[in-house]
């Protein structure tokens, strides 16, 4: 579904250049939930402006559904954005008219679209959870019905990508952990591939895969052992669940062989203050040690 490589994006800002992603991979398989983790200024929420037609990379190569971006006029990327992709945004001022109610917000991309729009509209209020909320204005909701109400929008045009920017950001835990169940819900049902930008590396417990990016590239990847299904049934079972076991990390090497390692790791056997390493294979493996005392440090 998605295939970025190589990817290059450069703001500039008066007389600076600011690089934000530097040779980004990355690779998403159709119908995937997958979770983007990375401080700020790491480059996510550019990617997710890129991946959604809101911004164009400046170099590299940027493929979704099979359709090359790079290669978009004006009216191609208005085509894309109304047919391909679905957007939901931390801010619900951004999805949301606050003068409708639920229904009418829904019904509006619905009506752009010239279909039969309440109808739609219904129906996606209903698959979020909100059929009893339907002629309610927003200041009568709740923040995570409005977030409901939001990804009923994005659903709206019936997407084949879902992207979501910090979609739990302004909600609490246990709110959060229900849109998070929303996303694999509808990643399920309608075969959605789903791609959530966020700060939480906790969405591991929820997604398939989780890409950390760091300095505007991919540096890790943390993937299930098992299915969530699986996990769940394990757990209805009474069968124990061990969470260091569930998932596995991998440090991803580019095409150069360069690889970003765990900040944390790096501190763990003393480097601090260097930028050095030593690096040597014993028995089949590659062993990475702090630098000697004298002579490198």
């Amino acid at each position: 579904m998605i295939h970025c490589d190589n990817l290059v994006k450069i703001y500039k800002v008066a007389d600076l250049e600011v690089v934000a992603l530097q040779g980004l991979d990355l690779h998403v398989q159709p119908g995937e939930l997958m979770a983007i983790i990375g401080n700020s200024g790491s480059g996510k929420s550019t990617l997710l402006n890129m991946l959604g037609g809101l911004d164009r990379p400046s170099a590299g190569q940027l493929h979704v559904d099979g359709k090359d971006l790079l290669k978009f006029n004006e009216k191609d990327l208005v085509k894309y954005k109304r047919e391909t992709v679905g957007f939901v945004w931390q801010n619900n001022g951004r999805n949301l008219i606050p003068y409708l109610t639920a229904l009418e917000n829904v019904e509006l991309p619905i009506l752009l679209q010239g279909k039969r729009k309440r109808e739609r509209a219904l129906e996606l209020l209903e698959a979020v959870g909100l059929g009893h909320r339907t002629k309610n204005r927003l200041n009568q909701l709740s923040g995570g019905e409005q977030q409901r109400v939001a990804i009923a929008i994005a659903l709206s045009n019936s997407p084949k990508l879902l992207l979501a920017d910090e979609p739990t950001g302004s909600v609490d835990t246990k709110m959060a952990n229900q849109i998070l169940d929303l996303f694999r819900d509808l990643n399920r049902r309608l075969g959605l591939t789903v791609v959530i930008v966020t700060h939480d590396p906790l969405l591991a417990k929820k997604v398939d895969r989780v890409v950390a990016i760091r300095d505007g590239k991919t540096s890790s990847e943390i993937i299930r052992r098992k299915s969530y299904a699986d996990e769940l049934e394990e757990l209805e079972q009474g069968l124990k669940q061990d969470d260091e076991d569930s998932h596995v990390e991998y440090a991803v090497l580019d095409k150069s062989g360069r690889l970003q390692v765990p900040e944390e790791m790096l501190k763990s056997i003393g480097l601090r203050s260097s930028n050095k390493v030593r690096v040597q294979v014993e028995d089949g493996r590659i062993v990475l040690l702090p630098p000697e005392e004298k002579g490198e440090q």
